[in-house]
């Protein structure tokens, strides 16, 4: 498993050839959020946080996870430690003012999620234990 500290190095290192870094990047989801139709998974609270690994979700792969979690999936998978295979890239993310770009960015490590068969749930948190100490899943 590649925790996100080592996938951001990684895909930082990378980034130098236009190279991605495949593996299994596992992350607490601390943080969710949409844009341009995406659903993204961050593993730090804040998503511009450079220690942040975002899973990026396409809407094909939402509506299978939807299935498998339920309708609201970004309660389902807050606080959930999970795997995501794929590969893990640097993306430069531009600041805009009045509609025009900036010369300001900074980068964000991201890892593409097309296939919900990309994520598996493998712990959740504490406070997803039931009274009876059980574990519960979906």
């Amino acid at each position: 498993m590649i925790e996100p500290t080592e996938a951001i190095i990684a895909a930082a290192e990378a980034a130098m050839s236009r190279r991605s870094v495949p593996g299994v990047f596992e992350i607490r989801v601390r943080a969710t959020g949409r844009q341009d139709g995406l659903l993204y998974l961050n593993s730090e609270l804040d998503y511009r946080d450079q220690r942040s690994l975002t899973v990026a979700i396409t809407p094909m792969a939402e509506r299978a996870l939807k299935d498998r979690f339920g309708p609201d999936l970004e309660s389902a998978l807050m606080g959930k430690r999970i795997q995501v295979t794929g590969a893990a890239q640097r993306v430069t993310i531009w600041f805009y003012c009045d509609g025009k770009r900036t010369e300001k960015y900074y980068f964000q490590t991201h890892v593409p999620v097309s296939n919900a068969e990309q994520i598996k749930v493998v712990e959740v948190e504490s406070s997803s234990l039931g009274q009876s100490g059980q574990i519960w899943t979906h």
